[in-house]
């Protein structure tokens, strides 16, 4: 009689495949690759199938692990919320929960809510990561992360997202630029300005480049930041014109002298953001109090930078 499956050996097989590699899956597992190696052949033997090729060129999940790979997550995350479950039945809310947000978003937005959140539920923890949008939305659905904010809209039939609210982006020249000083700036004005954006990955990097497409203006793919820091000082330097967001102005900008900060004449830009969660999530009902806990905080200590959504 074959035995089933251990967690164990579904986590390993899991973390093979996301690494391409024993030797990274065994670091990240804190586990020895021989170790490793010796489960692996084990759920091998079990299913009678070979998950893995093993190459100069590598780990490669043969075909037979690729059909078995998504029902390996798919206990994998079963078995997490059962987990997830027990712990809220057992300690109401006093547990950790992952958060996954933006680069672009988090250093700006959670030192703002964090503390009015710590004030309401004292004994909760958030063990806060950032990725960018696209990276958060396959590791919430896997599993990596409980909860994520993120930029809508978000089409995910297993995701849930309650909208937060709406964050304008600013448009902002180098002190001597012609546009420099305007409070609002025509948008024909645009036409032919070389705009600075962020790295691909990024989420913001296709919103400004629909900006430029819509505006005539020129998107800069040869000076791309890696940051908004590194954004904003290629603006400082005269490589081109950007637009940033208002929290990130808001919370770094106090006292541009370098840089002047205007809005576009009758075509304000903004980007939605949005508390998301599993839909299968044992803590749905949860998430859906903690969302409406984060519109009133941001209302209160962002009101005059952000567009509370109130639902």
């Amino acid at each position: 009689m074959q035995n089933s499956p251990t967690i164990k050996q579904l986590q390993y097989f899991v973390a093979i495949a996301n690494r391409a590699s024993y030797r990274r899956a065994a670091e990240e597992l804190g586990v020895s690759q021989p170790a490793l190696t010796t489960q692996i052949s084990a759920l091998e033997a079990n299913l009678e199938v070979t998950l893995f090729e093993r190459s100069r060129a590598g780990t490669l999940l043969t075909p037979e692990g690729g059909e078995l790979l998504q029902k390996a997550r798919t206990v994998l995350l079963s078995m997490q919320e059962l987990r997830q479950t027990a712990d809220m039945i057992a300690q109401g809310h006093q547990t950790t929960y992952k958060l996954g947000v933006p680069p672009t978003l988090g250093p700006y937005l959670l030192p703002n809510v964090l503390p009015g959140l710590h004030a309401r539920y004292h004994a909760m923890k958030l063990y806060v990561r950032e990725a960018p949008p696209r990276l958060l939305q396959r590791q919430l659905s896997e599993g990596l992360y409980d909860l994520a904010i993120m930029p809508m809209p978000i089409e995910a039939n297993d995701l849930t997202v309650e909208p937060l609210f709406v964050e304008p982006l600013k448009f902002v020249v180098p002190a001597d630029h012609p546009l420099a000083g305007k409070k609002k700036v025509h948008p024909v004005d645009l036409r032919g300005e070389k705009v600075l954006t962020l790295e691909e990955q990024h989420h913001f990097h296709h919103q400004v480049h629909d900006i430029c497409r819509k505006l005539g203006a020129t998107l800069q793919r040869d000076y791309e930041g890696t940051s908004l820091d590194t954004l904003r000082q290629m603006v400082v330097m005269g490589l081109g014109v950007a637009f940033l967001p208002g929290l990130y102005v808001h919370s770094e900008m106090h006292n541009p002298e370098a840089l002047k900060v205007s809005e576009l004449k009758s075509m304000p830009i903004r980007r939605q953001h949005g508390l998301v969660w599993r839909a299968s999530a044992p803590g749905r009902f949860f998430y859906r109090e903690l969302a409406a806990l984060l519109r009133e905080i941001i209302q209160e200590r962002l009101g005059d930078v952000v567009t509370v959504q109130m639902t």
